[in-house]
């Protein structure tokens, strides 16, 4: 399986999904996003490890959800499925769980909708959409056709609302999307944190990603509590991603999480 580039595609710049999906290990990439990872290397040595570190979090959180019997998840800026994907995840627990993908890059959602289609996957749909239009994700056709928003929907937002820098704004799209759930919904986050990082490593990643499609605006644990205003997160909190209830498995960031750089949560809706 692979991507194929099409004339419109913006390729000489990095993206951040394909970068994201380099870093944890897939192959939805191109030249310019491996570059783009190989500086931000230079600069952070354990990007890949944070990257992996995070994606590890997002399938123990949605084990967890789906083992309470959460069969409704809508992953927003989901990415390239490409490694540990949402619905594997969870329909490997509630087979007839339903899960809805949303990205704003074309290229990642028409690969996303590639693999569902090749691997006829059901009740699974990947849709393009604006994580800053969450009107536009609600009222779309899959998502009114997938999710039944009088029962608990999971809504993710892994690892992206970093890329919506000004507070306010961040703030009111989270507030607007999970408005339209029901209470005992969850929210899952994740984020980029400064919290723990030498300055200078912190000015030196946000001029990295000023220079691909998606600036960065990190955010401390005091600055993401405000994202879980009307849900009560659960055990173990706000903390840093490998130490939301560790599996056990092998991390190298077992003694040293916050080398992770990722802060995550779980919340259910009150």
């Amino acid at each position: 399986m692979s991507i194929t580039p099409d004339a419109n595609d913006e390729l000489s710049k990095p993206n951040i999904a394909r970068v994201y999906d380099y870093a944890i290990g897939g192959y939805a990439n191109f030249a310019a996003d491996r570059a783009a990872t190989d500086a931000l290397i230079a600069v952070y040595p354990d990007a890949l490890l944070g990257a992996r570190a995070n994606r590890a979090f997002l399938r123990r959180a949605v084990a967890v959800l789906a083992r309470e019997g959460i069969a409704q998840f809508l992953d927003v800026g989901s990415g390239l499925p490409t490694v540990g994907n949402v619905h594997e995840v969870v329909q490997g627990v509630t087979p007839t769980a339903r899960v809805v993908y949303v990205d704003n890059d074309p290229v990642a959602v028409r690969y996303s909708q590639q693999i569902l289609a090749e691997d006829g996957v059901a009740g699974v749909a990947a849709i393009e959409a604006d994580l800053r239009d969450p009107a536009a994700i609600l009222a779309h056709p899959d998502t009114r056709r997938l999710l039944d928003v009088s029962r608990p929907v999971a809504l993710i937002l892994a690892a992206v609302l970093h890329f919506i820098p000004d507070d306010d704004a961040a703030l009111g799209i989270v507030r607007d999307l999970t408005a339209a759930l029901p209470a005992g919904s969850y929210l899952v986050i994740s984020h980029g944190t400064y919290d723990g990082a030498a300055p200078e490593t912190l000015t030196q990643l946000t001029r990295l990603y000023a220079a691909s499609t998606h600036p960065v605006g990190f955010r401390s644990h005091a600055q993401l509590a405000p994202f879980f205003d009307g849900f009560e997160v659960i055990a173990p909190g706000i903390v840093f991603a490998p130490a939301w209830r560790p599996d056990g498995n092998p991390s190298p960031f077992t003694d040293e999480p916050e080398r992770s750089a990722v802060l995550a949560g779980v919340g259910r809706k009150r």
